[in-house]
């Protein structure tokens, strides 16, 4: 008999940014990604968590289509495309990132 009890509770707005992870805004202009069945094309990588980021790039992407990312100094890191619109895309990792790439990564950026 919950239901009575909950009936008039308050519920909090919906956040406009749903992400639980903060992205942090970086500059890594050495970055390479690889669109699924694709050659490798130069990249930038834009932002950054540890669940995804934002790159610029003048490759062509499919919504939910596989991603290989190459950033300064990593090794291949697999990805699907979320979302392209003017030249960026937003990539959520398969894998959360290395906390110790994750924060190489932020560190040359500032």
């Amino acid at each position: 008999m919950g239901y009575l009890n909950s009936q008039y509770r308050t519920v909090q707005s919906a956040r406009i940014e749903q992400r639980a992870d903060r992205l942090h805004p970086v500059e890594i202009r050495r970055s390479a990604i690889k669109p699924d069945g694709k050659s490798t094309k130069t990249a930038r990588l834009i932002e950054l968590s540890v669940y995804g980021c934002r790159v610029s790039s003048k490759a062509v992407f499919v919504q939910g289509s596989p991603v290989w990312l190459r950033f300064e100094g990593s090794g291949p890191i697999t990805a699907t495309a979320m979302w392209c619109r003017s030249g960026e895309v937003g990539c959520r990792f398969d894998e959360k990132l290395d906390a110790a790439l994750f924060r190489r990564l932020t560190l040359m950026s500032g």
